[in-house]
């Protein structure tokens, strides 16, 4: 299939690449103008503006997978929106809020396109592992994308269809609401290793050890070992660990709802303690664990 990646980061590039590796044709587009040139060295087609992306379709209907922050999604989606030719799909496949699908896929309906929203999982290691993607939006739609879905995913990634706009973007949400939680239990449990009555615990061999079949081994569990065997003391980190909004909103939806989320609450109040200083070995390792799966400045706001 021929789509348009709007969006070359850690994530977006590595999806335009690994479309490009399974014989899809992908136009490229991106702010700066590097990214695009390092993905026309790798075969794509280079757009230095959305209308050259649109362009390259010689009029007919575009795919464009756009992987942007949440915070211009909505200025790009229009733009989109507006350029595109009648029947063309729009995919948001970054981390919005599930809470504005609806109005931006009436934006794009108003323009003869559709609206597909995609959570996508699998950070800096979806070219190697495959991508985790949860999809809302019409049913044919994502029947059509399904090839390139399917590239995304292999080897060991998956997709599925879970709704009408919104969906896609409120299970990803979910998803990393539970990842705050697991990832506080995680570091929480090696700071007990360290700190605790018992002296001189190996954290690496340790977090190896839980990973050969005890009830916790996981991804998360794997990284945390890879970290602490590469500094035990988790030299050069300060501590501070970024909110990116899923589990902020995830609360607010709760809220709303009635429902409890204690576990999630107490992970996300941790996160936002340590941007006022509150840092321990604990919040290091989070931060650790989050440049491990998705490449985020270790000491950085994101």
């Amino acid at each position: 299939m021929k789509i348009i990646i709007d969006g070359l980061g850690r994530m977006g590039g590595q999806i335009a690449e690994k479309l490009l590796a399974d014989g899809h044709e992908v136009v490229a587009h991106n702010r700066s103008t590097e990214a695009i040139d390092e993905m026309v060295t790798l075969g794509a087609i280079g757009a230095y503006t959305k209308q050259e992306a649109v362009d390259a379709f010689d009029g007919d209907p575009i795919v464009v997978w756009i992987m942007i922050p949440a915070a211009v999604i909505d200025a790009a989606v229009d733009e989109w929106a507006t350029l595109a030719p009648e029947d063309s799909i729009i995919i948001d496949g970054g981390n919005s809020d599930y809470r504005g699908d609806a109005a931006r896929a009436e934006r794009v309906a108003s323009h003869g396109s559709v609206l597909m929203d995609i959570g996508t999982s699998g950070g800096v290691h979806g070219m190697k592992r495959g991508f985790c993607m949860m999809v809302g939006g019409a049913r044919a739609q994502y029947e059509q994308l399904s090839p390139l879905l399917d590239t995304l995913a292999t080897p060991t990634g998956a997709h599925n269809y879970f709704g009408p706009n919104g969906a896609g973007h409120y299970v990803k949400m979910v998803h990393n609401a539970i990842e705050y939680g697991m990832m506080q239990s995680l570091a929480e449990g090696y700071r007990m290793l360290k700190e605790g009555p018992i002296a001189d615990i190996d954290l690496a061999r340790a977090g190896e050890v839980w990973q050969h079949s005890s009830v916790i081994t996981s991804w998360l569990n794997e990284l945390s070992a890879e970290a602490l065997e590469e500094s035990p003391e988790l030299e050069g980190i300060d501590g501070v660990v970024a909110e990116s909004g899923e589990a902020r909103w995830t609360l607010e939806t709760a809220k709303d709802l009635g429902i409890p989320l204690p576990a999630i609450q107490a992970s996300f109040d941790v996160r936002l303690a340590s941007q006022q200083g509150e840092v321990d070995f604990s919040t290091k390792l989070l931060a650790a664990m989050r440049n491990k799966f998705g490449g985020h400045d270790i000491n950085g706001k994101q």
